[in-house]
Parts: structure tokens; sequence; C-alpha cells
């Protein structure tokens, strides 16, 4: 049976103000924090062995795919307050959805740098992350940077729910340590071969849940959409584009004052010009 938000609300605090357990560490501090959880995370029984790199970006890298392939259990109390530290001191947003011309706009950057009440990721029908270390997708870079909670609401979810993610609807948590106060969960069609009209039906159903989702919730009213289901799952950019802006001037149009901003994110220079091209 699909779960919707009355059903889970409650079960991962969607409405409470999320209260890290430490303060953001200032710049100097973080190194020693990045070696401080990979320590702790070596006695950790659900991590493999893993050994220590000398350089220090590189254990960074480390740490970061090391809670990649980690399964939603809980933490021990010290080491989230170790990873909040951490995490928060990294956070640097680069732009506020608020300041783009609206009511849609392009922008062209990292989502996970975007101020916005909410950010949309493209997730796969498990929907608790990606569990390849250091896979370029925008799945694995909201979890990262969001950090740990994030993949623990989506389990308390998805336990709830007890079936995979239909695709074209959308599920959401909180940000977390992302600039974003919430994340909008929504499964793409996948697209293998032929551009297919029911590919383009899907994909459309996914902009309008992650719409119709963020629109039952009040404090939401910037949104910042990353491209659905053009990475890995292969979806075009340009037809894919068209039908982001399509459907997402419907709903607005069918919504009037509902939001304030809705941006659509370019990652790069060829996904810039084309939604450049539609609006």
């Amino acid at each position: 049976m699909l779960t919707t938000l009355p059903d889970y609300r409650r079960a991962v605090a969607l409405d409470e103000p999320f209260r890290p357990f430490s303060a953001p560490a200032p710049a100097g501090e973080l190194e020693a924090l990045t070696n401080l959880a990979l320590r702790m995370l070596g006695d950790d029984p659900r991590v493999g062995r893993f050994r220590l790199p000398e350089n220090v970006r590189e254990r960074r890298r480390m740490l970061r795919a090391v809670l990649t392939v980690r399964e939603a259990a809980p933490f021990d109390p010290e080491l989230v307050a170790v990873l909040d530290a951490l995490l928060g001191g990294e956070r640097q947003p680069a732009a506020d959805v608020r300041n783009l011309p609206g009511p849609i706009s392009v922008w062209r950057g990292d989502i996970t740098r975007l101020m916005a009440d909410a950010i949309v990721n493209a997730a796969n029908d498990a929907m608790l992350g990606c569990f390849q270390p250091m896979h370029p997708c925008v799945d694995n870079a909201i979890h990262d940077a969001a950090g740990p909670r994030l993949r623990a609401d989506c389990r308390r979810i998805m336990d709830l729910q007890g079936t995979p993610e239909p695709t074209g609807t959308a599920k959401i948590t909180r940000g977390y340590h992302l600039p974003a106060s919430f994340v909008l969960h929504t499964v793409g069609p996948i697209v293998r071969g032929d551009l297919l009209p029911a590919h383009g039906s899907a994909l459309a159903d996914s902009y309008r849940a992650c719409l119709d989702l963020a629109a039952e919730v009040p404090a939401i009213r910037t949104i910042a959409l990353c491209g659905i289901s053009t990475g890995i799952f292969g979806f075009p950019k340009r037809p894919a584009a068209r039908i982001a802006h399509g459907t997402v001037r419907d709903w607005l149009a069918a919504h009037p004052g509902r939001f304030d901003r809705v941006a659509f994110v370019a990652f790069g220079a060829e996904d810039e010009t084309v939604h450049r091209e539609m609006l």
C-alpha cells in the first residue's frame, strides 16, 4: 500500500526544526573531526575494515564512502555529534532561490548548496540513497551533504510502506545539514532504448507529485528542482526539460500564489542551455 504524508509525517518529525547535537565547527577543526569520525566508524560492526589514507582530502573521501555504504541503522550519539559538527562546518550555501528572478528561473550549480525551502532528489525505488561510494548521482550528493539522518528517515518511511516506491510518486523528509529545509524524493522513469509516451507521462507525474506534496507543507514557499531521470536513468535532456517546464507551468497556473519561486537547477552547461531555451 502506498504510504501518504499523513502516514509518516510524525514518524520522521517533519514539522519539528532540526536541532543538531553540536554546533558547526570552524574550518580549522574539520580535519581533526574527519579523523575522529573515521576512527569511531572503524569500530562500527556495520562498516567493513578500511585503511586510513595518508592524504587529508582522501580521508574525507573515505569518510564519505563509509557513510555511503553503511546501512540505515542507529549511530552512537557521540559519533552523531562529531558528524554534526563536521557537516555543519562544511556547509557553504552558494545562492538563495529567493534572489533569483521569478516565479520560474534557472540556476546552474550544485543543488546541495542552494538555499530553498525544499529541493528535489531523483531517487531510486528503494528510496534509501545511493550505496555506491563516490557515485556522481544527485541522490548520492544530497545524502552526503544532508548526513545519515536523511537515510534513517527514508528507512522509516519505507518500513511503513513495505514496498518499493512506484515511479511518479514522491516522499518528503527534512533536509538536515543541507541549506534546504526539506527534501522531496521522487522516482522518475528509466529510459532504455526508445523514448516512449509512457516515459513522458511518468516524468510529468514525478514533477506533479513533488509539487503536490510540497503544497501540503505550509513552510515550503520555494522549491529547487533537479533534472529528474536525466542522469543514469537515461531520459534525454531536451525532451525531459520540455516536459518539466510544461508540467511546472501548468501546475503553477492551476495553483496561483502557492509558491513564491521555483528554480530548475542545471548542473552543467548543456543542462543550463536547454533549460534557458525553455524559459
